[in-house]
């Protein structure tokens, strides 16, 4: 099990980029309206937790998706996927904005969408693989962004980490960049410090790349991003970004598909996300009925 200051570290992040995607709605960052919704009837099940926080003594809520037979299963421990919102987001966008829940149905594992700092409390109520096998973390626009900083800085933490339409250039804005939403050019300063500070360059997820020993990629997590074609807004720095991947040798995939910064697209793809997590996760093997049926008498 990995050290509580390795996790304290991570919910630092995660409450970074939740008090940033909290400015950006504030500001009215321009977000697509929901194209998706849950069905009305699923085989998986939805729970909301009221997580409450120490580091930031706030109530820091997540959403939970369980696999079908999660409450049959007594004893059967399964793997996590962490998802992660975006800017102006909120834990229960997955959920609401996407058919997750009947996408996740169909494999066992534990999906979870978070606020803040909460893999401790997650393994503490569900039963989880508290193991780098079991886990992985994925996430949209700025979500993306945070879910490959995350395997980058933690590759022993994740096995997988995914990024849809992520905003991998956020460290790096800079005013001109910013010129056409000056309504949020405050808030990244304000996480991420002026040009060229410590904070900028600790969290530029190029130059951290850039950076890494050939023994360090050997430990990292699979790695898999995508962006629409028509997303002008983090397409080309996705791009450059998985240009940086082919010359570091890190084991990626990355994708170009159909699709805008906007929900038709992020229902699409979460969709991938999921099958490609339980392809890298270690998946409990199903018990079929006749496995369990006690042997007959003689």
């Amino acid at each position: 099990m990995l050290g509580q200051s390795r996790y304290t570290r991570i919910g630092a992040l995660l409450i970074s980029l939740a008090l940033l995607a909290v400015s950006f709605g504030r500001f009215g960052y321009p977000l697509a309206t929901a194209s998706g919704s849950v069905p009305s009837r699923s085989v998986s099940s939805v729970e909301t937790v009221q997580f409450q926080s120490k580091l930031t003594n706030a109530t820091l809520p997540y959403n939970v998706i369980l696999p079908p037979d999660y409450r049959a299963a007594s004893v059967t421990r399964y793997p996590v996927l962490y998802l992660l919102h975006g800017f102006g987001g909120h834990y229960s966008d997955w959920v609401t904005r996407t058919n997750v829940a009947d996408y996740a149905a169909q494999y066992r594992m534990i999906v979870v969408m978070p606020e803040g700092n909460l893999i401790p409390d997650v393994q503490k109520r569900y039963r989880t693989i508290e193991a780098r096998y079991g886990r992985a973390v994925a996430g949209l626009s700025m979500g993306g962004y945070g879910a490959l900083k995350f395997g980058l800085k933690s590759p022993d933490t994740f096995v997988f980490v995914g990024s849809v339409s992520g905003a991998l250039a956020a460290a790096t804005w800079t005013e001109d960049d910013l010129k056409n939403l000056k309504s949020i050019r405050d808030s990244v300063f304000s996480v991420f410090g002026p040009m060229g500070s410590e904070v900028r360059k600790a969290n530029d997820i190029y130059e951290i790349v850039r950076g890494l020993s050939a023994a360090r990629v050997a430990g990292l997590p699979y790695v898999y991003l995508d962006c629409g074609t028509e997303d002008y807004l983090t397409g080309p720095s996705n791009q450059q970004f998985a240009v940086l991947l082919r010359e570091k040798k890190i084991p990626h995939e990355y994708r170009e598909l159909p699709g805008d910064h906007n929900w038709a697209y992020w229902d699409q793809q979460v969709a991938e996300v999921l099958k490609i997590a339980a392809q890298k996760m270690r998946l409990p093997r199903a018990v079929s009925r006749e496995m369990k049926r006690p042997p007959r008498r003689k």
